[in-house]
């Protein structure tokens, strides 16, 4: 099948890259899942493990088509080019709609992400009590991850670096938002405002971390659905589950700093809508929620239909 995609299929890649890239903006949102729930996660992980050592060798010997088609260039190419097109254009817009209607933008991702977890379990072959055990285990980190407080930190090089390497796992993982690990590191600021600035020194650096982890984890995931696939998605579906805290719309907030002059959440919680100190705005928050969820139902019906 890889073989015989044309150009009309790489730029429907491109456009789950757009996809993934704009969830990846969101502290609460993975791209991992949509590249989950748009069909490409398991080629994702299988492309990104192939690149190694070998590579280059492979490069040198028989030359750059040879290895190019390896590591199945065309496609990660495809994806890069959306995922990058949208951090650069979409961040600014969706840190602003984060600001000033974010009870509305979290209900769209709340609905998106609940579809989600009934798209990700229908893939687990078998059910038993070994992964039932491994789902409630996988929601219950994923859930105590968001209830971490972020630090505030004044990064240096290493640091960024790590930063980047843990931000990149968590952004391949379903129900584990890259950039709520940023958030949780105290980098999400100063990542978004790198982006803003064009602060290549950070960012050159938060990359090379991120090539980094992303080559090593790519490896262990890929063996973990070689050898484990049933328990992997039982755990991956325990993620996606535990992140709903994270992403449930109506927040109050405990804790607040400024820094720079604007005002930073370091802690919040969870409420029911009628318990929200602001406008619960429930009708439009619940059509979201249900658009969000009829948008990844619709995804995985033209799935089935181009698989059969």
């Amino acid at each position: 099948m890889l073989g015989k995609r044309n150009l009309k299929d790489y730029f429907v890649i491109a456009l789950k890259g757009v996809a993934m890239g704009a969830a990846d903006v969101v502290p609460g949102v993975s791209g991992g899942t949509i590249a989950f729930i748009s069909g490409i996660y398991e080629e994702l992980i299988d492309s990104i493990s192939k690149v190694n050592i070998s590579t280059i060798k492979l490069w040198k010997e028989e030359g750059f088509a040879s290895m190019w088609k390896s590591v199945n260039g065309n496609f990660l190419l495809s994806l890069l080019i959306g995922i990058g097109l949208s951090i650069i254009t979409l961040a600014k817009l969706i840190k602003h709609l984060l600001e000033t209607q974010p009870v509305l933008i979290w209900s769209f991702f709340f609905g998106l992400v609940l579809a989600s977890i009934i798209y990700v379990a229908k893939q687990i072959a078998r059910w038993n009590i070994g992964t039932i055990i491994l789902l409630i285990s996988g929601a219950l980190v994923a859930y105590f991850i968001t209830t971490l407080t972020p630090q505030v930190t004044n990064a240096s090089y290493p640091y960024i670096f790590l930063s980047g390497a843990l931000a990149i796992c968590a952004m391949i993982l379903p129900g584990i938002s890259g950039s709520f690990i940023l958030l949780l590191l105290g980098m999400y600021k100063p990542v978004l405002d790198a982006i803003h600035d064009r602060n290549i020194g950070l960012l050159v650096t938060l990359m090379a971390g991120a090539i980094v982890g992303l080559l090593s984890f790519s490896r262990l995931l890929k063996w973990l659905f070689d050898h484990y696939e049933n328990m992997t998605l039982a755990v991956l579906t325990g993620f996606i589950i535990g992140s709903l805290n994270k992403i449930w719309p109506w927040k109050e907030v405990l804790r607040t700093e400024e820094i720079n002059g604007k005002i930073k959440i370091l802690e919040e919680v969870s409420v029911l809508p009628q318990s929200y100190p602001g406008e619960a705005q429930l009708g439009f928050a619940i059509l979201l929620a249900a658009v969000g969820f009829g948008f990844i139902m619709l995804l995985e019906k033209l799935a089935l239909q181009k698989n059969q």
